[in-house]
This record gives C-alpha cells, sequence and structure tokens, in this order.
C-alpha cells in the first residue's frame, strides 16, 4: 500500500528548532512562493506557541535569494517584531549578497549576521534578559 504522507518520504524543506527563548529556522533547500509563504506562517505561528524572544533564520543552502524571498524574510521580521521577537538572518552567501545588491533587493532593517554563532550572540545583545529593546521608530523609542 502506498504512504499517503510525503512528509515522512521526502526530506523537510526548512527545520524549526527552540533555543531557550529564541527559534532557529534553517532553511536546506530553495522554496517556491507558496512555500515561502507556508514558512513564514509555521514560524509567525511558533513565535506565539513559544513565547520567542528572537528569531535567527539561516538561508546559508540558498544559492538564489530573489525579490519574493527577499521581501517574505523582510515580511517575517515585521510580524516577529509586532509580536515581540527580533530577527537575524544569517548565512548569506556572497554571491547571493553580490546579487542582491546587484539587482537592488534588500532586507531592509533587519539584522544580518555572518553565521548562526554570531546571529545568536547579536541577538542576545539586542534582547536584554528576555525583553526586546526598542527599535528606532518604535513607540518605545524617547529619543
Amino acid at each position: 500500500m502506498p504512504n499517503d504522507n510525503w512528509s515522512t518520504t521526502q526530506p523537510a524543506l526548512v527545520s524549526i528548532l527552540g533555543q531557550g527563548t529564541h527559534l532557529i529556522a534553517s532553511i536546506h533547500t530553495a522554496l517556491d512562493d507558496s512555500q515561502l509563504l507556508r514558512f513564514q506562517q509555521d514560524l509567525i505561528q511558533r513565535v506565539g506557541r513559544d513565547r520567542a524572544r528572537g528569531i535567527i533564520i539561516d538561508v546559508a543552502a540558498l544559492d538564489v535569494l530573489d525579490s519574493f524571498g527577499t521581501r517574505t524574510l523582510r515580511n517575517i521580521a515585521q510580524m516577529a517584531n509586532l509580536r515581540g521577537a527580533r530577527t537575524v538572518i544569517v548565512g548569506i552567501n556572497p554571491d547571493v549578497a553580490f546579487a542582491m545588491v546587484e539587482l537592488g533587493t534588500d532586507l531592509g532593517s533587519v539584522l544580518t549576521a555572518l553565521d548562526l554563532e554570531e546571529g545568536l550572540q547579536l541577538l542576545n545583545t539586542t534582547t536584554a534578559a528576555g525583553q526586546i529593546e526598542p527599535t528606532r521608530g518604535s513607540r518605545f523609542d524617547r529619543t
């Protein structure tokens, strides 16, 4: 009898793991637009369920990051911020960074780091004792 559950036969495209008050999401392969939107939905739901204060999205496996993917990552960061979590994108390939600059796409104000270790350090610096530091322009910013 054939297996109707494709997830047991297909490798995971994305994994989301908890690490203390942070979530680490690793994208293992290129995602199409519908998969990116599902990833966005799943990750934002996990922020609330796990009461996450920070998110690291590892994109090291991607050799292309198109405008829709870039916009989706920005949207995830904005949604997560509204839910009380900061986002750091890690592992952007040098070729991907070059292409993004050449095409004029960017991640806006989303924090980036070289790798997972630097991403965790950055999150720990920007979140104090589990509290989110105000971002410029936030309603909590008094400057």
